[in-house]
């Protein structure tokens, strides 16, 4: 397995506070949940607050769309998405500007819910974790820079590596869709409790959103944008 450390950075653009708000936040929502949520009252918790397919395809509960995206099924669920969160955002959001940036993290979470939800529409497992919105953001860094090198670290040898990020990002969509197939195959959305197609969902959108976000970063370098 291979998992990301670093990236060219960007320089000059707006300062990523959101990028960095959401890491805190994403972090202090998952601590105080560990300290005020006894283990015997997790699976309600999650009731409430996640993503349940069943419910939101009968218009109820439609809030957990947005109250999903900040809760996280384990510290290593946590720790994978805010890597990625801390690799990949801050460019996307130093190049378009900060409200662009959140209005599209919200954008991809959501629209990456919707792809889980609707391929699945019986589904009563709550969806949970910040992955859909990062892979909107991923899906736009390939459209953005594509040829920016990713610091990746190889577990199976224990070192690092760089790599350009469509190969690094190409590897990484496959593996989701493999995944998502695979899930469909197996008769569910949800293989290893993973939202495979919410992955997938957010990426595309991620993608389509990137060549119009492509052009604010264009214009915003010649001036033409704040």
């Amino acid at each position: 397995m291979i998992f990301p450390v670093g990236d060219d950075q960007v320089h000059g653009g707006d300062t990523p506070w959101f990028s960095h708000i959401l890491i805190a936040l994403n972090t202090a929502v998952f601590l105080l949940m560990a300290y005020y949520v006894p283990l015997d009252g997790m699976e309600a918790f999650y009731r409430a607050f996640g993503a349940i397919p069943s419910e939101l395809m009968r218009g109820n509960d439609l809030w957990t769309l947005l109250t999903s995206m900040f809760l996280h099924g384990g510290f290593v669920h946590l720790l994978g998405n805010m890597v990625f969160m801390y690799v990949f955002a801050d460019n996307i959001e130093a190049s378009i500007g900060s409200w662009r940036f959140i209005l599209f993290y919200l954008a991809g979470g959501l629209v990456a819910a919707a792809t889980h939800v609707l391929l699945g529409p019986g589904s009563t497992m709550p969806m949970v974790g910040a992955s859909g919105a990062i892979s909107a953001v991923l899906g736009a860094y390939l459209v953005m820079f594509p040829s920016s090198r990713i610091r990746v670290f190889i577990l199976i040898f224990f070192r690092t590596a760089t790599l350009p990020a469509f190969l690094f990002l190409g590897i990484w969509i496959a593996q989701q869709m493999v995944s998502g197939w695979g899930s469909l195959y197996e008769g569910g959305m949800e293989s290893g409790g993973v939202a495979w197609w919410a992955h997938i969902g957010g990426f595309a959108f991620g993608v389509l959103a990137g060549f119009p976000l492509r052009n604010v970063l264009r214009e915003r370098q010649r001036g033409m944008l704040v």
